[in-house]
C-alpha cells in the first residue's frame, strides 16, 4: 500500500530548525522559529501556569472524558477574554480545540459542511498553514493584497480593491492582531471599513487570533474583532493559547461561531461537536484546565497579565533597539517600520538571496520570506553592531 505515497515537501520552519541546530557557530542567531524567548534565549513556563499546574495536580480527582466540546468552563473563560463581556451570548457557541491549528482545521471543516462552494479569502502573505489546510479540506481559496513590500506596512487600498470581488457566502480570513508573518496590522478605523465591506458583500468573517496580548494589550488586541462581532450576523473565530500562555506543546485552542439566531447557534454547536467526534473525539484537557484556572482566579490572572505585559514590553524594546541599530548602520529611516509593527514578527522585505547571505555569512537565521522573530533578538540589540547593511552585500540587490 505505502508504495503509492508521494514525498511531501519539508516544513520550512522545521527544516530551518535542523539547519540551525547543526550550525557550529557560537554567535549564530535564530530569528526563525515562532516561539517567544526570554533574555537567556529560553521559552519559559509562565509563573501562573506553574502555579495552576501545581493546583491541578493537587486537586484533580479524575482523568475521565470531559465532553466533545471540551471543558465548557474553559470555553466560557476564553469567550470572556477574547469576545468580551458584551458578546451576544444567545447567538454564540464555542468549543475547545487542540491548538490554533486544530481550531483552523475544525472551522474549515465546518465551512465545507455548511457551504462547500465557499471561497476563503486570505491575506497575501498569510500564515502558510491557512492555505495548506484550506486546500486539504477541499475549499476554494483566493488571496487579497495586504502588505506593501516597499513601505512594509498594510496596503489598505489594495486590500479593499481586492475584497470588492467578494460575493455572498465567501469567507474573509483576517488576523485578529499581530499579523503573521508581516507584523503590520489594521487600525481600528480600518477594521470599521472592512466590517462595512463584509456587510455590503454578504461575506462571512473568520478571525484567527493567536497573539492576543502580544501587540498593544489584551483589550486593545481584541478591539477590532469585538467591533466586527457587534456588527455582523455571522462570524467564526479561531483562538490559540500557545503564545500568550506559553502552552505551545499542550495544544490549547478554541473555536467560536456567531450565528444569526439562537436556533442556528444550537445547530452550529451540534455540528462542531460532531466534527470533533469524527476528528479527535475529545480535546486534550490539561492545558485547557490550566488556562481556566488562571482566568478564573484573580491572583493568578493578575500575575499572568503582569508577566504577559513584561513579555510584550520586552518585544517592543527589542523592536526599538533593532530599529535604532539599523538607523546607525544604514544612515536612513528605511527600517523604522520594525518599530511600528506589533507582535513577534516582522517581514523585513529582504530577497531570498539576502536571507541566504545573512545565514551563510553572519549566522543569522530567518524564514526565506524574510520574516524575523523579534523575540529571538539578543537583549543588547540596541548596542550591538548589526550585520553589514544588505545594501553593501555583493550581487544581492537592494532591499
Amino acid at each position: 500500500m505505502f508504495e503509492t505515497l508521494q514525498d511531501q515537501p519539508a516544513d520550512k520552519i522545521m527544516e530551518l530548525m535542523g539547519i540551525y541546530a547543526a550550525d557550529p557557530r557560537t554567535d549564530k542567531l535564530d530569528l526563525g522559529v515562532g516561539v517567544y524567548k526570554d533574555a537567556s534565549g529560553k521559552t519559559p513556563v509562565m509563573r501562573a501556569v506553574k502555579a495552576a499546574e501545581k493546583r491541578l495536580l493537587e486537586t484533580q480527582a479524575s482523568k475521565s472524558y470531559v465532553g466533545l466540546l471540551g471543558d465548557l468552563s474553559f470555553v466560557e473563560a476564553m469567550a470572556e477574554l477574547i469576545l468580551g463581556p458584551d458578546r451576544p451570548r444567545d447567538r454564540l457557541c464555542g468549543s475547545q480545540a487542540p491548538g490554533g491549528t486544530g481550531a483552523i482545521r475544525q472551522i474549515f471543516e465546518l465551512i465545507r459542511r455548511a457551504n462547500p462552494d465557499a471561497t476563503v479569502w486570505m491575506s497575501d502573505p498569510t500564515w502558510p498553514n491557512h492555505p495548506a489546510i484550506q486546500k486539504y479540506v477541499g475549499l476554494k481559496g483566493r488571496s487579497y493584497r495586504y502588505f506593501d513590500p516597499v513601505t512594509c506596512e498594510v496596503d489598505f487600498e489594495g486590500m479593499k480593491a481586492d475584497l470588492a470581488g467578494m460575493v455572498p457566502g465567501d469567507v474573509l480570513l483576517l488576523h485578529g492582531c499581530c499579523h503573521n508573518p508581516t507584523g503590520a496590522n489594521l487600525t481600528l478605523d480600518q477594521w470599521r471599513e472592512i466590517t462595512a465591506l463584509v456587510l455590503d458583500k454578504g461575506a462571512l468573517p473568520m478571525i484567527d487570533i493567536a497573539y492576543q496580548g502580544f501587540g498593544d494589550g489584551l483589550e486593545e488586541d481584541a478591539a477590532g474583532l469585538r467591533l466586527m462581532l457587534a456588527a455582523v450576523p455571522e462570524m467564526l473565530v479561531a483562538a490559540s493559547c500557545s503564545k500568550n500562555f506559553g502552552l505551545y506543546r499542550d495544544r490549547v485552542g478554541a473555536v467560536f461561531a456567531l450565528s444569526r439566531t439562537p436556533a442556528e447557534a444550537a445547530r452550529t454547536k451540534a455540528n462542531i461537536a460532531n466534527l470533533n467526534r469524527l476528528s479527535f473525539s475529545f480535546p486534550p484537557d490539561h492545558g485547557a484546565k490550566v488556562v481556566e484556572i488562571i482566568l478564573t482566579d484573580p491572583e493568578l490572572r493578575a500575575d499572568w497579565m503582569a508577566e504577559l505585559s513584561a513579555m510584550r514590553e520586552n518585544m517592543l524594546t527589542l523592536r526599538t533597539g533593532l530599529t535604532d541599530a539599523l538607523r546607525r548602520a544604514t544612515n536612513s529611516d528605511r527600517f523604522d517600520f520594525i518599530r511600528n509593527h506589533r507582535g513577534m514578527f516582522s517581514l523585513i522585505g529582504a530577497t531570498p538571496a539576502q536571507v541566504a547571505a545573512l545565514r551563510a555569512e553572519h549566522g543569522v537565521y530567518m524564514i526565506g520570506d524574510s520574516r524575523i522573530n523579534v523575540a529571538g533578538l539578543p537583549a543588547n540589540a540596541s548596542t550591538s553592531s548589526p550585520p553589514p547593511s544588505p545594501r553593501r552585500w555583493p550581487d544581492t540587490g537592494p532591499i
